[in-house]
């Protein structure tokens, strides 16, 4: 298989796969030479204020810049409605805050929630830095991703890719992946506060998870053209109906059937802060990610407990 040395989170197809418990060591909670220095791009953002709230109380982590063009001077502690200012300012130089970190030979993350536009020169400029970049971008398009592992291939230097951050969005696609082998029917339904990429990238992730599985679902009507049916994602005719919500949190059920049983799997999201255990698993997973030219393809089952 080709060399390719970002590493991503993706659900294996196969059932015999065992999760095992991530397991890693903390230092204390005040800074030291040993804490990991995290840069969050995208500070601003709602999910931003949310992962420097998580970054500054984890353990064995420790804040080094906030990069963002909105809210430039001000305090991100601030800004985050912290009880006290963290004493770092919101830049728009993610150059700079590279090149101050990376002076004094730490161990150095910059995640990355800005734009599907800006990613590949972010993660680019980290790279360069000797950094390692964990990214969250909806709807980053599979030709950046492919430019990405070129560049990390070419760097030998890690990057960590996450389609979602949410673990119970990774323990329902488990869920989903298992039920599949039993039911021959299946739908997905969602429902999302905005009309942006309908259906879903979670959908579509679960509709893929659960193909090319020597399933064929659905063949009742899997010719039907009646559009209130849903969209066909696949080849094998799982069903996906999205829904658009304003107020609802966002929300996706896989429903399963066969005669005289329903099987459904249900998450909703009702808060960014709920992304943040995966974050914090996100940013310990690529610092322990060893990379050399002949690391070979892999795809990485997000475990938890």
């Amino acid at each position: 298989m080709a060399a390719m040395n970002c590493l991503f989170f993706k659900l294996s197809h196969s059932p015999h796969l065992k999760p095992s418990r991530p397991s890693f060591s903390c230092s204390a909670s005040q800074p030291s030479q040993n804490n990991i220095k995290v840069i969050i791009n995208g500070a601003a953002k709602e999910i931003g204020r949310a992962a420097v709230v998580a970054v500054t109380k984890a353990r064995g982590m420790e804040l080094a810049g906030a990069v963002d063009n909105h809210f430039l001077g001000e305090d991100i502690g601030l800004l985050c409605d912290m009880e006290e200012p963290l004493e770092i300012p919101v830049v728009s130089d993610l150059t700079m805050v590279l090149g101050s970190i990376s002076q004094g030979k730490e161990v150095g993350v910059v995640i990355d929630f800005t734009d599907p536009s800006t990613v590949y020169e972010n993660v680019k400029q980290a790279t360069a830095f000797g950094m390692k970049s964990v990214v969250y971008v909806p709807r980053i398009k599979p030709e950046t991703v492919s430019a990405l592992s070129a560049l990390c291939d070419k760097a030998t230097m890690g990057c960590l890719v996450a389609p979602t951050l949410s673990i119970g969005s990774i323990l329902l696609q488990q869920a989903v992946i298992m039920a599949a082998f039993h039911y021959n029917n299946v739908e997905i339904v969602e429902s999302r506060p905005n009309a942006m990429d309908l259906p879903s990238p979670e959908a579509t992730q679960i509709a893929n998870n659960i193909s090319n599985l020597g399933q064929i679902y659905n063949r009742e009507d899997s010719s039907t053209d009646v559009q209130a049916r849903g969209q066909v994602i696949g080849e094998d005719g799982v069903r996906v109906h999205s829904m658009v919500l304003p107020g609802l949190p966002s929300s996706t059920q896989v429903y399963f059937s066969s005669p005289g049983d329903v099987y459904t799997v249900k998450h909703d999201i009702v808060d960014v802060r709920s992304l943040m255990p995966g974050l914090l698993l996100a940013i310990r997973k690529v610092v322990r990610l060893k990379v050399t030219r002949k690391h070979a393809r892999i795809g990485v089952l997000l475990t938890v407990i």
